[in-house]
């Protein structure tokens, strides 16, 4: 077997040439100590839990629930610990050369699904595409309400490496009075790129995905430097939307997800957009868990920002959606030199991700739920007949039991309801 070559370059990102990426992959051969790997909390209700349904008085009032305050299965509250708010209004300063803008905004938190542990691949799509829908009319209801508000970023943190601190899988809305600097130079280098070729930028690297291939030799020896074929870089595709590895990608196993067809902004993208972003998403998120072994992640979405600066950007930005595992802690050389290292090579991290196999885990989630819930009922069944062979009431912790249990079932019913509404991964 051919002994494959190390790769050693630095690549820049082509939509933010500021941003540069060195791909050494010897440094993955590097001895270090295995992370130990932090188990995922499964279960589905947990009492202490905030998030879970049940406990809505452990957080701010609703501001939307879907489908209803209810029976929620997605729900939006204040966060209580924001970092950027209305309550207290302070004016602008500075003195010499410094600079202090008040810190006002709104911070939001969604409650992706009212099961305490599920994870993006184990959501049915038609629940996905509504939470991704509910981003959409936070986003929206934000920007008409309040016109200082100039960017709207929706972003999810998964897993204690990701910067979550709480284990409900949740996602959070960040309404600014100014735009990020990095949505600003990728919004404002689309822009010149557009006018030099008139051609989006984003668009031009969806045509290469799907179409380029070449083979790049060394100019000293002759020998093949690079070969490119069609779809290497496609990790997942559904009929409106593309996952792709990016060639200068800054995190080992960094996904962006792209509409095929050109749009601007997010808010633009119809129910039908939804659907089949929901379902590109869960796949690339069930490959990603596949090869990680349980992905801890920070995802979010750059949309156009919605002020007049930028009012002209419509035909040469193109949102986007980018999924960034965290494998890795930076090191003091990226701190300094804000030039990202990757380990394994975009070409290869790719190629594995296509190669998962996606067995569905959803069979087996039901059956599970079907073995629990006749445990549940046997045991009701048991309580019952013991009421009944002693001729006496029911004591206390027998009606706290059956109550308890008949909470489970309810709850394991849902499960099963809701998981019919997704289609198999495999």
């Amino acid at each position: 077997m051919k002994a494959v070559k190390p790769i050693r370059e630095i690549r820049i990102n082509p939509t933010l040439p500021s941003e540069s990426v060195l791909v050494a992959t010897e440094r993955g051969l590097r001895p270090r100590k295995e992370q130990e790997r932090v188990p995922h909390d499964s279960r589905e209700h947990v009492d202490a839990c905030p998030f879970c349904r049940g406990n809505e008085d452990k957080t701010p009032p609703t501001l939307l629930a879907l489908p209803d305050e209810k029976d929620w299965q997605v729900r939006v509250v204040r966060n209580l610990y924001p970092v950027l708010g209305t309550d207290n209004q302070q004016s602008d300063y500075s003195f010499g050369l410094q600079q202090a803008l008040e810190g006002y905004g709104h911070h939001e938190v969604i409650i992706d699904d009212s099961r305490h542990g599920i994870e993006v691949h184990e959501m049915p799509e038609r629940h996905l595409a509504m939470v991704l829908q509910t981003y959409q009319r936070r986003m929206d209801a934000l920007y008409s309400a309040d016109e200082r508000i100039k960017y709207v970023l929706v972003f999810k943190n998964f897993g204690r490496a990701a910067g979550a601190s709480i284990s409900h899988t949740h996602s959070q809305l960040i309404a600014m009075p100014v735009i990020p600097e990095n949505i600003y130079n990728e919004v404002e280098h689309s822009r010149s790129y557009y006018r030099k070729h008139q051609q989006c930028i984003f668009c031009s690297l969806i045509d290469e995905a799907l179409t380029f291939e070449t083979t790049i030799y060394s100019p000293e020896s002759g020998e093949v430097r690079r070969k490119i074929d069609i779809g290497q870089y496609v990790v997942e595709r559904g009929e409106r939307f593309i996952a792709i590895k990016p060639f200068a990608s800054r995190y080992d196993w960094e996904v962006h997800i792209l509409p095929i067809a050109h749009q601007s902004n997010f808010l633009e993208a119809s129910v039908e957009d939804m659907s089949d972003l929901a379902k590109v998403l869960r796949r690339t998120m069930a490959r990603l868990n596949k090869v990680l072994g349980g992905a801890q992640y920070n995802y979010y979405f750059h949309t156009a920002p919605r002020c007049e600066m930028f009012a002209d950007c419509d035909p040469s930005y193109h949102w986007h959606l980018e999924i960034c595992p965290r494998t890795s802690i930076p090191s003091g050389f990226e701190l300094g030199s804000g030039l990202f290292v990757t380990t394994i090579s975009p070409e290869d991290a790719a190629a594995r991700l296509r190669e998962a196999n996606l067995m569905s885990k959803e069979r087996t989630r039901q059956d599970e739920s079907q073995d629990h819930l006749e445990k549940i009922i046997k045991r009701m069944q048991k309580i019952q007949r013991s009421i009944k062979a002693s001729g006496q009431p029911a004591s206390m912790l027998e009606l706290m039991e059956l109550k308890d249990l008949g909470r489970e079932y309810a709850r394991i019913i849902e499960h099963i309801a809701n998981s019919q509404g997704g289609s198999e991964l495999a």
